[in-house]
């Protein structure tokens, strides 16, 4: 079964940076589609320790109550562990901000979806994209899309925005390469324990290991360590419950000692790392269409701020253009 419809805008994925330039262009009065291929509020393996820039973001998009309303708690300080050398950073209010935030990715992807639906956006769950379309010229106009029951949809559309992670699809096919590159990756096995008692960031950095702690919802904290992306394999020689607890241990004993007691609400997971990169935010492709690549290049919290910055630029330039119209 086969049908088409029209957008002002399709965005290709429906997480935390396509939901948010959905809401953002939805308001700017912009018809807005977004196809995400997985499910309305599943997790994803990410990151969220939130850092000011990122949460003053939120609260500028009128969605940081939303997320405190979802039981996120607010972090009032933030202590980097050296040895034995302790520096702790209280979270000042300032610019509308009380603290930072660690959500769980099933609650912020949540809360800014709903944010765009309520801003007039449409959003399609568990719909991918099959592939682009273009005119004679070229110049692509639109794109093809299938839902899980296989139901294939074509969509017309002056602006496309690709907004689905590290391997977007919608870059390969327009061929936006990366511009910058970086060099080195970590490894990282974490989980989650309730009732840690534990109401701050705390990063611990030791010779050749580091971990950290993010309170984040449920009553729960993220504690996970790393190390160089090299020496995953062998932390994981014994399963990564034993990877963890063994690498805690060699790097804040007493942290280690605390989680013995605790049960982990989740299985363990592991992440082998990647080395991140940058992509153009907005191009100016093919005779001229409009075509701009949002969300994070990495895991770490500074992408999520980038990728806020990103959203932001692309809200600001494309409510303004129109089809065959070349940003600055």
């Amino acid at each position: 079964m086969s049908s088409s419809t029209s957008a002002d805008v399709v965005i290709v994925g429906g997480r935390c940076a396509g939901a948010a330039t959905a809401m953002l262009l939805a308001r700017a009065g912009m018809r807005v589609l977004v196809v995400e291929r997985g499910q309305y509020g599943s997790d994803a393996l990410s990151t969220h320790a939130l850092m000011r820039a990122g949460v003053i973001q939120l609260h500028r998009w009128d969605v940081l109550t939303a997320l405190r309303d979802a039981g996120t708690p607010a972090v009032r300080s933030a202590a980097f562990h050296y040895g034995d050398e302790v520096v702790e950073i209280p979270v000042k209010p300032q610019d509308g901000v009380d603290g930072l935030y660690g959500p769980r990715r099933t609650v912020i992807d949540r809360v800014l979806v709903d944010a765009a639906r309520a801003s007039g956006a449409e959003v399609l769950f568990e719909t991918k994209l099959i592939d682009l379309i273009r005119g004679d010229d070229g110049a692509v106009c639109g794109v093809r899309i299938a839902s899980h029951a296989g139901d294939e949809m074509t969509v017309t559309a002056g602006l496309l925005i690709g907004a689905d992670g590290l391997h977007s699809t919608v870059a390969q096919l327009v061929g936006a390469e990366a511009y910058r590159t970086g060099q080195y990756a970590t490894g990282v096995i974490f989980n989650y324990w309730r009732d840690v008692g534990i109401d701050a960031y705390h990063w611990y950095f030791s010779l050749g290991v580091a971990a950290g702690v993010i309170p984040t919802n449920d009553n729960c904290a993220c504690v996970f360590v790393s190390m160089p992306q090299a020496q995953l394999r062998d932390a994981l020689r014994d399963g990564p419950a034993s990877g963890h607890r063994r690498l805690l241990r060699d790097c804040k004993p007493d942290l280690a000692a605390q989680l013995e007691g605790l049960e982990p609400t989740e299985r363990y997971r592991a992440f082998g790392g990647h080395v991140g990169h940058f992509r153009p935010v907005v191009l100016a492709a093919v005779q001229h269409t409009n075509i701009g690549i949002v969300g994070l290049a990495d895991d770490r919290p500074r992408s999520i701020i980038v990728g806020a910055m990103q959203i932001e630029l692309v809200a600001q330039v494309f409510p303004d253009l129109r089809c065959g119209d070349r940003p600055d």
